[in-house]
């Protein structure tokens, strides 16, 4: 081998050792990807439809051809694009099981293709021969001397766009029948301020569960600043089902309540409460003596995967989140007065009827009163469960959505 071939050889391998190590950081969405979780019922149904496909009443009107995944996309909106119903996802995933593992592991930048055969759907990442006039080719691979690198666990394709529901994984909190009376408090100010905001501070005293004191060795408690627990009464009994606590904002506790030993004009040793110290650190209102602390929770890292009930059941819309908001338009959050004791789970999807109205028919000479049917108005998802209520993010929607608004299985 002379000099030349050997340095081009050289060159060659080390263009292909870097393809390689390139492919395994950009290819490889076992390492960088987060492990998002598909139920045994979904993988089911995967599985089923893998077999022979989707038949073709069930695409939506204008599927198309194919399809280039573009950063901000999520798997509802792609599987409205195919699919008449969005929530069906495991049998767009299911369209394409052999080439895709996991649903979630969807990337910008990757293709898919509908091919449609003997009355049945499927979804590839490749063209398949008979969709082109000429036999498909694999793909031109090129080595290049270079390294790329992405984390793939940022740009892997969420199911929803998640700074919708994020503000609402820690701001609203349903509590029961005088659980923030009992919480701890602010009560005092300096320089007898009235109205706190970020960077201020403040101090509070604990009380029933919650104590203010000092942890060593353990990183400092953040916690969250409640006023005002409102009653969320269901719709149709009027009974009430718990207690929305209104969010105002975020602090640190700084040092912890103590007490502290002194002498009084009298020489009387006295023992005085010195409460917690605590900084502002976020403001959404304007926060004062009196409003309520509660631990903030440990973030957890949450998958939503819009899926329909198994079970059927109704529900009702309790109240819409926001001061003063009667109506809720899409990507509004509102309450139901159902929760995990009725079995209502993160990601049940659930069809918003509006009310038919009442009239009279003026055809009829005796004029009797009308109920005309309920219409379907939307969908929504529910994202954070409790005992008896749960909140859910409107998807999509015809009209506004008010409170008694009626919700149902989707099909």
């Amino acid at each position: 081998m002379t000099k030349t071939t050997l340095a081009e050889f050289r060159l060659a391998r080390q263009a292909l050792s870097v393809a390689v190590l390139s492919s395994t950081l950009v290819a490889a969405p076992s390492i960088w990807a987060q492990n998002f979780p598909v139920t045994p019922e979904q993988k089911a149904t995967a599985t089923q439809v893998a077999q022979a496909g989707v038949p073709l009443s069930e695409l939506a009107a204008n599927a198309p051809d194919s399809y280039t995944i573009e950063r901000g996309n999520t798997l509802w909106g792609i599987a409205g694009l195919f699919l008449k119903s969005p929530w069906r996802w495991p049998e767009l995933w299911g369209m394409n099981l052999a080439e895709i593992k996991n649903p979630h592991r969807i990337y910008p930048g990757q293709k898919l293709y509908l091919e449609k055969k003997n009355g049945r759907a499927l979804l590839r990442t490749t063209a398949s021969a008979s969709a082109t006039d000429e036999p498909a080719l694999p793909p031109t691979v090129r080595l290049s001397p270079r390294t790329r690198y992405e984390t793939l666990g940022d740009a892997a394709l969420p199911t929803l766009k998640n700074h919708l529901i994020e503000p609402f994984l820690s701001e609203p909190v349903i509590v029961e029948e005088n659980e923030l009376q009992l919480a701890a408090r602010i009560v005092a100010t300096q320089e007898g301020r009235v109205l706190l905001t970020r960077g201020d501070r403040a101090y509070a005293r604990g009380q029933g569960n919650t104590v203010l004191k000092d942890e060593p060795d353990k990183k400092q408690k953040v916690y969250r600043v409640f006023r005002n627990a409102t009653p969320l009464k269901d719709p149709l009994t009027s009974e009430v089902l718990g207690y929305e606590a209104q969010y105002v904002g975020k602090a640190l506790l700084v040092r912890g309540e103590s007490t502290q030993q002194s002498s009084d004009s009298d020489g009387q040793l006295r023992t005085d409460l010195v409460p917690a110290t605590i900084d502002i650190l976020a403001a959404k209102e304007e926060m004062r003596v009196g409003d309520r602390l509660l631990p903030e929770s440990e973030r957890e890292l949450l998958s939503y995967v819009p899926h329909a009930a198994a079970l059927k059941f109704e529900a009702r819309i309790v109240s819409v989140y926001g001061n003063a908001v009667v109506n809720a338009a899409q990507n509004q959050v509102v309450v139901l007065n159902r929760g995990s004791r009725d079995g209502v789970q993160r990601g049940h999807v659930m069809a918003i009827l509006k009310d038919g109205a009442r009239l009279l028919d003026k055809t009829d000479e005796a004029r009797p009163e009308l109920k005309l049917p309920d219409e379907r108005n939307g969908l929504l998802m529910v994202f954070r469960t409790f005992e008896r209520l749960s909140y859910g993010l409107v998807l999509e929607i015809t009209d506004s959505v008010k409170v008694g608004d009626r919700l149902v299985n989707p099909r």
